[in-house]
């Protein structure tokens, strides 16, 4: 009788997880379906601030425009090739790669001026969000590939207002966290998400798997959390916390 208490227990404890696991596939694939995460943010639309006059439009991976592509790549190369020095070659085949990946949702950041659209030429994109849906220690989570923005348009809160939106987005399609990647010689960014919008190194990152292993890396992987179980599982805790 023991025995198959046990056996029955198990054979729950295994349904349980099954379901649990089907039920994050389910919220995962939900999540990736909506072309337009905008549509639930209206307000969001436009960024109106300190001089800037700027309209926001989604996209995805592999829906993207020759120009749009060139665009992202040009981005990329301005900020990112001073930070990654002799690795930016590699690097950057990778991110073309995942550029165009289908599961790759973008924001888009465009100047909102009439003229700017006299002509049927698409608007010069001056910054972009490129994000996905996934798990992060089976925990289902946004996680923030880039955040790129033109220099004319740094430093008049456009970053912050982006990942305010970013926060929503990962909230209204019940994401345990925000999850993002900032190279370790990036301090301007790396104080932007720690000191400003409060963002922790996650338990996840090599300095937190493995200090030795750890400070090979370039980067660092932070993260905000929405919930408790994602707070347990992605977020480091001191002893006493």
């Amino acid at each position: 009788m023991e025995s198959s208490r046990v056996s029955e227990k198990k054979k729950l404890k295994r349904r349980e997880i099954l379901e649990k696991k089907k039920a994050i596939d389910q919220l995962i694939k939900a999540a990736s379906a909506p072309i337009d995460h905008l549509a639930s943010f209206p307000s969001f639309r436009y960024f109106n601030r300190n001089g800037l006059c700027l309209r926001l439009e989604s996209g995805r991976g592999d829906k993207l425009s020759h120009c749009m592509k060139q665009c992202i790549q040009n981005l990329l190369k301005a900020n990112m090739e001073g930070l990654y020095g002799f690795e930016w070659a590699a690097e950057e085949k990778v991110k073309r790669r995942e550029m165009v990946a289908p599961e790759a949702h973008y924001i888009f950041v465009h100047w909102n001026a009439n003229e700017m659209m006299k002509d049927s030429s698409p608007t010069p994109s001056l910054g972009f969000l490129h994000y996905r849906f996934t798990l992060e220690e089976e925990i289902p989570v946004l996680y923030l590939y880039e955040l790129q923005l033109d220099s004319s348009v740094q430093g008049k809160g456009l970053g912050k207002f982006l990942m305010q939106l970013i926060e929503l987005i990962a909230q209204e399609n019940r994401m345990g966290a925000v999850v993002l990647t900032v190279q370790k010689s990036n301090s301007l960014a790396m104080k932007f998400y720690i000191s400003k919008l409060r963002y922790v190194v996650s338990s996840i990152s090599p300095s937190r798997v493995d200090p030795l292993v750890g400070v090979e890396k370039n980067y660092e992987i932070l993260c905000k959390t929405f919930d408790h179980e994602a707070k347990v599982i992605l977020e480091v805790h001191s002893e006493g916390d």
